[in-house]
């Protein structure tokens, strides 16, 4: 049960990414399948002027600033009021003008039209229209608004968009989730896909100026961001920063959807600058990614070429639904976008790929180096069970036989010390039971030692894979060593480790260590910490050691699937 929460909660962020995905194309569909905008304007004949009765909230010509009571100047091609000034001819099919030149009207003067044809044109759905306020056109100040149908245009240009999102969410998901990406960008496959082509299924619903359709785009592109910049969270390496990513990100995709619910009711040219809106919502990625691919405190992980390629695809993944949201309708062929992802498959050509064999080749090299010394270790210790200790299991008995107790104790006591060693070098504990009880072993070992209290606090719910457990262990071993020999107790032993991975940590009560001691380590010939960050950098894993404020040293590995 515990193990199937811990799944349930490791694969929240995808499923929640998938929903997003879906509605927003849903509903991306249903903008552009649907029927035609209303352009949200009633009329009437109130006998001397077409005037508006009633405008629609939510409504282009809302947007448009028309209001109730103005008089309309012309409708669906047709002038209903001559407003002063030149009038020119009509010219006939062949460019000629038709009638005398130009007419100069002097004031305001409706047009008198059929009555069968003014009642048809107020029957029928309103496409073009131009109105004017009563106050101006007595004024003398003949500013007209109009709307025209135009927007039906606009939202059926957008199809093109939905197709652009639904393509970049499939294929997107498939390149990055087989590792084409790069191996750092693979849990983040779908919040990835879906957060880049939620702005582009989006468009649809902006284009159709209605109310329900705005508020469900203002809360769909900051809610698509949030999975991927939980995810690019969890990559970063040090909790502070992360708490700190966290909370400003969440803050950023609050902010979005607050804007994105208040826009669509504020009335024409009141709204919230929609660049805002989208600014906030890039920004939910782009902080944990920025942070994840530049790590506040310089570690051996970072500075290798693991972590080099590591970084980079961590920036990459919270730069890229940036570009997306900043790529505008009107931009021919999709810039900045298209140009952005131009400039990741030139980068993986020609730095990141180069980086990513040096660091397989690296990796290939330690994992050749940690298997031959695990199987060195397992040789010496088959020889001294086979060898030495046989030898001093029959001493024991003759000095027994001998009636030379001392003899056979001090023998008895070499034994044991061998039988631990052997336990030391060779751990078919670990390899039986795993790292939760090989711990336990330990810990048991270390407090005869230490002369104080060892103690650990374990969650071992799922077994991480074996290259895994001998790194946690191996790590866990040195630290308690250090701890013993450089610290003081109470030492606690920290292990956890679910199916979205594993943290051991090691805390004792001495002076703790230096603070450029990691930093130090190979110049120094701390090859305790050496190892230590060898065994990390060879699963992929984050090292931590400092010293805490009020003395005493913390080593913390975590490790989390690729």
């Amino acid at each position: 049960m515990d193990r199937l929460r811990a799944l349930n909660r490791a694969d929240l962020p995808d499923r929640a990414a998938a929903l997003v995905g879906v509605l927003a194309f849903g509903l991306g569909l249903v903008a552009v399948v649907g029927p035609n905008l209303d352009l949200g304007v009633t009329l009437y004949h109130d006998g001397a002027y077409v005037r508006v009765l009633h405008v629609e909230p939510y409504s282009p010509a809302r947007r448009d600033g028309f209001e109730e009571g103005m008089i309309v100047v012309r409708l669906g091609g047709y002038d209903l009021v001559r407003l002063p000034g030149y009038e020119y001819p009509e010219l006939d099919e062949f460019g000629y003008e038709v009638g005398s030149g130009p007419v100069t009207v002097d004031q305001p003067t409706p047009v008198a039209l059929d009555p069968g044809l003014l009642s048809q044109l107020l029957s029928q759905r309103v496409d073009y229209a131009e109105a004017i306020r009563e106050t101006d056109l007595a004024g003398e100040s003949y500013t007209s608004v109009g709307i025209s149908s135009s927007y039906d245009f606009e939202r059926e240009q957008t199809s093109m968009w939905l197709l652009i999102g639904a393509a970049v969410a499939l294929v997107g998901a498939w390149f990055v989730a087989g590792g084409r990406a790069g191996s750092s960008l693979q849990p983040l496959a779908v919040p990835l896909a879906v957060a880049t082509a939620t702005p582009f299924l989006a468009r649809p619903l902006a284009a159709t100026w209605s109310g329900p359709f705005l508020i469900a785009a203002g809360i769909l592109l900051p809610a698509a961001m949030v999975p991927l910049g939980l995810r690019l969270t969890e990559r970063i390496a040090d909790e502070g920063v992360r708490r700190v990513a966290r909370a400003t990100s969440l803050g950023a995709a609050v902010a979005a959807i607050s804007i994105g619910l208040v826009q669509p009711v504020s009335d024409a040219g009141t709204g919230l600058d929609p660049w805002v809106w989208g600014a906030l919502a890039a920004a939910v990625p782009l902080i944990p990614g920025i942070a994840a691919a530049v790590p506040m405190r310089r570690t051996p992980q970072a500075a290798s070429s693991r972590g080099l390629v590591a970084s980079a695809e961590l920036g990459a993944a919270g730069i890229t639904p940036l570009m997306a949201i900043a790529t505008v309708p009107q931009a021919p062929y999709a810039i900045p976008f298209s140009l952005w992802l131009l400039v990741l498959v030139v980068a993986a050509r020609f730095t990141v790929r180069p980086l990513a064999r040096l660091a397989t080749r690296a990796t290939l090299q330690r994992d050749l180096v940690v298997a031959a010394t695990e199987a060195e270790r397992a040789r010496v210790a088959a020889d001294i069970h086979d060898d030495a200790l046989q030898e001093l299991t029959l001493l024991v008995r003759r000095l027994e036989t001998a009636g030379d107790a001392e003899g056979a104790d001090m023998a008895r006591t070499v034994s044991d010390r061998l039988r631990a060693i052997c336990g030391d070098l060779r751990l078919p504990i670990l390899d039986d039971l795993g790292v939760g009880p090989a711990l336990d072993w330990l810990v048991l070992r270390i407090e005869r030692l230490a002369g104080g209290e060892v103690r650990l606090e374990k969650a071992d719910g799922t077994r991480p894979p074996p290259d895994v457990e001998l790194a946690f262990f191996r790590v866990a071993q040195e630290a308690l060593g250090n701890a013993v020999k450089h610290g003081k107790p109470p030492i606690v032993v920290r292990y956890h480790s679910t199916e979205a991975g594993a943290s051991l940590s090691v805390d004792d009560a001495g002076p703790g260590i230096e603070p450029d001691a990691p930093q130090r380590a190979e110049e120094a010939g701390r090859f305790g910490l050496l190892n230590m960050q060898q065994r990390a950098e060879g699963i992929g894993a984050i090292l931590d050691v400092r010293r805490w404020p009020g003395g005493g040293t913390h080593v913390a590995l975590e490790w989390r699937p690729h």
